[in-house]
């Protein structure tokens, strides 16, 4: 899948132009057990077994992967899942953000086949990882969702929470650089008032010693679901 960025750089912005081939959804991400063991618990009160270890390296196909602001879905069972996004390019390693979005009815039955149905909607900005290493603890997650006609604060959180990139990277491919034409999805925060699907969804990361965001919303369409 080709995707392309508008990567901000301490130096200035450029183009980056990325083919990727791997799509790794790193699962159950939380830095400290209360964190992890919080998320398991909210998805469990929905009906989804309990990981068999933690972290879970989940494999998607790599044409689930879109910057489109549109995606569609079977039935009205389906969420999103505010994430940093980590790929290589150029030898240099970007942070983006994105979002898991998940059939939850399925997640019941499977969890990796409730990944693989949904598209993975991707910002088309990103910024350098080595720009933001050295404060990564500070940046900011957050999501909203259209509810009840209003703009809704769906997650928030500092990537404190979650287990760092290099860290997950390593556990997946046991070495700290990521290979090429591999894309991963990095772990998510905790919903505010349960897990719930949505018309939009909107997602950004936010570094606060720079003041800037990356952001993208999409919409959902609903497709019938068929017996």
């Amino acid at each position: 899948m080709k995707l392309s960025f508008k990567a901000e750089t301490l130096s200035g912005s450029r183009i980056v132009d990325v083919e990727i081939s791997s799509l790794v959804v790193a699962g159950w991400a939380g830095r400290d057990q209360h964190a992890i063991e919080h998320h398991i618990e909210e998805l469990f009160a929905i009906g989804v077994p309990r990981p068999s270890s933690v972290p879970l390296y989940y494999r998607v196909a790599e044409n689930q992967l879109t910057q489109a602001s549109r995606i569609q879905v079977v039935g009205d069972q389906s969420s999103g899942e505010v994430e940093t996004f980590v790929f290589r390019a150029g030898g240099e390693l970007y942070v983006s953000i994105a979002s898991d979005h998940t059939d939850r009815k399925l997640e019941t039955h499977s969890v990796a086949l409730s990944k693989q149905v949904c598209a993975k909607p991707v910002a088309a900005e990103a910024w350098l990882y080595s720009d933001v290493a050295e404060y990564w603890d500070e940046l900011v997650i957050r999501s909203y969702i259209q509810e009840n006609g209003e703009r809704v604060l769906y997650q928030e959180g500092t990537l404190a929470s979650l287990r760092a990139p290099l860290e997950l990277i390593s556990g997946f491919a046991g070495k700290s650089e990521l290979p090429d034409g591999t894309g991963m999805v990095c772990g998510t925060v905790g919903a505010k008032g349960g897990i719930r699907p949505a018309p939009s969804f909107t997602m950004e990361l936010f570094d606060p010693r720079r003041e800037r965001t990356l952001s993208h919303s999409y919409d959902i369409e609903v497709l019938p679901e068929i017996a």
